[in-house]
């Protein structure tokens, strides 16, 4: 797995959410204005 690096994020919300499990991949839900935006995933645990 990747080492841990420092990130640093400029944006307007942040979530802080755990993905659940949606076939054989995951999924995070996220608000439906959200819909059509760039957004960014960041995994902070191993």
């Amino acid at each position: 797995m990747a080492k841990e690096t420092t990130i640093q994020l400029t944006g307007y919300e942040m979530l802080e959410k755990r993905v659940n499990k949606s076939g054989n991949s995951g999924r995070v839900y996220v608000p439906v204005e959200w819909i059509g935006k760039k957004v960014k995933i960041v995994l902070v645990e191993q």
